[in-house]
């Protein structure tokens, strides 16, 4: 008797619309972890950077393009020591290290920054490796940066600013110091009222918490968005630019 060989099923994979609606709802939900933060502390986000004494608010930026460069560096060197972690586990990091530093207030908080920005920029490129791209290679690591220019979780925001993914530049040693000088300042606004709803009396080290998680999640989630656009154009031959606009169109539309 004859036996009758099937074929392999076959499960065709999403296509280019369904890929980029999905990515589009990934986009749209990072935010909410971070609104229910500034519904915690009275929906006063704009409000947050006055909170800040003035000698942290002048220091602001130089802090945090110090801290972007240090991150940098540490978080790429770690790779060749410790494994990539899960999403879960490098919350629950940034969760212990925003608890310390809400718990000392603006200073402690300001000391905190570094770490919790190094053990971020590790996360997303460990979200690059997952989706098959080299964070040593000058491209990725250029993709890696233009992350932390998205909008941050506690900003208000109709879903359409989306200008990180159309920060393009040639990729060279000193374009990564321009992207890493470029992208300081806005993070340094995103990091303030971090820092500024840390230091509310209300939550106290609970808010640092809170805040962190709410961070940590956030850029994750836009790491996947940067990268899912960047695989999914390698993949089914289409112009980057040309996925980046209609995935801009679809979060437009809602």
């Amino acid at each position: 008797m004859t036996q009758t060989i099937l074929p392999p099923i076959v499960t065709p994979s999403p296509s280019k619309e369904a890929q980029l609606e999905a990515l589009a709802q990934r986009y749209r939900s990072a935010r909410g972890v971070g609104m229910q933060v500034v519904e915690l502390l009275g929906g006063q986000a704009e409000g947050l950077l006055d909170r800040l004494p003035k000698p942290v608010r002048s220091g602001l930026d130089k802090a945090t393009l110090q801290a972007l460069e240090l991150s940098f560096s540490a978080a790429e060197a770690s790779r060749t020591r410790l494994p990539d972690t899960g999403h879960w586990l490098t919350r629950a990091v940034t969760v212990a290290t925003g608890a310390a530093g809400g718990f000392g207030g603006a200073a402690t908080s300001l000391a905190e920054i570094p770490v919790t920005t190094t053990v971020m920029l590790r996360a997303i490129q460990g979200i690059a490796a997952e989706h098959g791209f080299d964070p040593a290679d000058p491209d990725t690591r250029a993709d890696c940066l233009r992350v932390f220019a998205a909008a941050g979780p506690m900003e208000e925001d109709d879903g359409t600013d989306l200008s990180f993914l159309t920060l393009r530049a040639s990729v060279t040693g000193s374009t990564i110091q321009g992207l890493i000088t470029a992208i300081a300042p806005r993070l340094a606004a995103t990091l303030g009222r971090k820092l500024a709803a840390q230091t509310v009396p209300v939550l106290g080290a609970v808010s640092g918490a809170a805040i962190n998680y709410a961070f940590t999640s956030y850029y994750q989630d836009v790491a996947h968005v940067q990268f899912g656009l960047r695989k999914l154009a390698e993949e089914t031959g289409h112009d980057r630019a040309a996925l980046i606009a209609d995935f801009i169109e679809i979060v437009k539309r809602g």
